[in-house]
């Protein structure tokens, strides 16, 4: 038997012109956690799509446990004891946990039979890896980090032996995050393979045995994790020295152009999500909103942009008040000067059906400068578009592509081109980085600071605690949708992170 559970030789993969995969060399060994690292569109969710049978090589060779393969579709992969999870799940949003975990693999002749089966085997599964989720729960119905649970369970319960998972943290919280780093420790422990593909250097270091760097679909560099650090990794994906900390001057506020007062959001099941907060963002200064996910940073974003009608509460901007409470309109708001950066690229920030170049423009089609005769001037859409794309160095540089043949990070940075490009008075950005690797989380920080510096009013939600510590003049902090604190960049993380878990503000109001 082999101690490498996989092995890559010379995998090369080109879409038309884009050469996604440059004959790529990998070795993978037996029960250990190995990342793969590398800016988005390096090659990294080719190269893996390969190994899971949802692309085919153009040249190379697969070995899986020393013994050539060769893996037509994911059927073939799932047979050699390989899962995947993806970065976006693959899950029917309708069916129910257990519905999803055994969708293909019903296990008996006798549907009755096989959901009793199931039942059982995915409750054993839930309690050896400490992943409880209600088995009848309609998927659509759960938060991300526990339909990333399923997909999770999904490849368990096909006995997989080698784990991949695509950016598994880009939509977990912090917590969630660690929760799911102590169940890949307990995999590895038990003897299993673990293929971690993410762009947050941190989680390298904390959690991989060994380490690979892709740099424009290249294989550059490999590591053993404990003989390299940060900088070095940072530096092999980029092709340069990154500046992993964001350098800002003094914030000059002056007036209010962004004022929340009052503000009542309940969610579509008519849960109260936002509940009497009130806030102001000046001119030149950059407000983070730090919590946990789901305790309403959504739902207030969406209301300030029009997208969601509040129960209460006022809205002005620019001075202007606006009608929260009727069926809202983000056009009139866009109009306003109002920039918006959604938290969701694929459902309320793209068409992932579009071109790059419709997408440059959507929100803001209606200007006369994209028009022509009553028609689009698409050669100007285009122009337009090509100059967005040469300035955010998004990747591959074709405005004609389909958005949804762009990484995450790049889908990211149409959207926030988009936005930034417009000279907004105000800008509200949902997660400016998620699923966005070092390089380009550089230039993003950049770009949110020098709209600062431009007298713009920023409002910014993550989930990243350093992302808002690094970038906000001032931190509010929300927990069961209510603002609980405020406190500025130089706060420590654990009284932040105590003001997140709701106990700071549990403790004061007992007093």
């Amino acid at each position: 038997m082999s101690d490498i559970a996989i092995e890559l030789k010379g995998i090369d993969k080109s879409f038309g012109p884009v050469h996604a995969n440059k004959n790529i060399n990998l070795k993978v060994r037996k029960g250990s956690i190995h990342g793969i690292i590398g800016e988005n569109g390096a090659g990294k969710s080719t190269l893996m799509s390969i190994l899971y049978g949802f692309y085919q090589a153009d040249r190379g060779e697969i070995f899986v446990d020393g013994k050539k393969i060769t893996i037509r579709d994911p059927n073939a992969a799932i047979a050699a004891g390989i899962g995947m999870v993806h970065q976006h799940f693959m899950l029917v949003e309708n069916f129910t946990v257990l519905e999803n975990v055994m969708l293909g693999a019903e296990g008996a002749a006798v549907l009755n039979r096989g959901i009793v089966n199931a039942r059982a085997e995915l409750k054993r599964l839930e309690e050896e890896y400490e992943m409880e989720v209600n088995p009848d729960a309609i998927i659509e119905e759960l938060p991300v980090g526990l339909q990333q649970r399923v997909e999770i369970l999904k490849a368990f319960y096909r006995k997989a032996d080698i784990l991949i998972l695509d950016e598994p943290t880009g939509v977990l919280t912090p917590a969630e995050a660690d929760h799911l780093f102590r169940i890949l420790a307990q995999l590895r422990d038990e003897g299993k393979t673990v293929i971690l593909i993410t762009h947050k250097l941190r989680e390298i270091m904390a959690i991989t045995d060994e380490v690979s760097v892709m740099r424009r679909g290249e294989m550059v560099a490999s590591r053993k994790t404990s003989e390299t650090n940060v900088e070095e990794l940072a530096e092999l994906m980029v092709g340069r020295r990154v500046l992993l900390n964001v350098e800002k001057g003094v914030a000059l506020p002056k007036e209010v152009r962004l004022s929340v007062k009052d503000l009542t959001v309940k969610d579509s099941r008519g849960v109260t999500m936002v509940e009497n907060v009130s806030f102001e963002v000046r001119a030149g200064e950059i407000v983070g909103i730090a919590g946990v996910a789901g305790n309403g940073q959504s739902e207030l974003l969406e209301a300030i942009a029009g997208m969601r009608s509040a129960v209460q509460g006022e809205v002005m901007l620019n001075g202007k008040s606006t009608d929260v409470t009727g069926p809202g309109d983000p056009a009139d708001l866009r109009a306003r000067k109002l920039g918006h950066v959604s938290e969701d690229r694929h459902h309320t920030g793209l068409v992932l059906q579009f071109e790059e170049a419709e997408n440059a423009i959507l929100g803001y089609h209606g200007s006369p400068e994209y028009l022509r005769g009553g028609l689009y001037n698409m050669n100007a859409i285009r122009e337009a578009a090509t100059v967005e794309i040469e300035k955010y160095d998004i990747r591959p540089p074709n405005p004609r592509l389909k958005t949804a043949n762009f990484s995450g990070g790049n889908q990211q940075k149409i959207v926030l081109a988009r936005e930034m490009e417009r000279d907004p008075d105000v800008l509200i950005i949902g997660q400016p980085t998620r699923g966005v690797d070092v390089g380009a989380i550089e230039f993003i920080h950049k770009r949110i600071i020098e709209m600062r510096d431009q007298g713009k009013a920023v409002l910014l939600v993550s989930v990243e605690l350093d992302e808002i510590r690094s970038l906000s003049d001032r931190i509010l902090v929300m927990f069961d949708g209510r603002i609980v604190g405020e406190r500025t960049p130089d706060t420590s993380e654990s009284e932040i992170g105590l003001l997140m878990a709701g106990i700071e503000g549990k403790m004061e109001a007992a007093e």
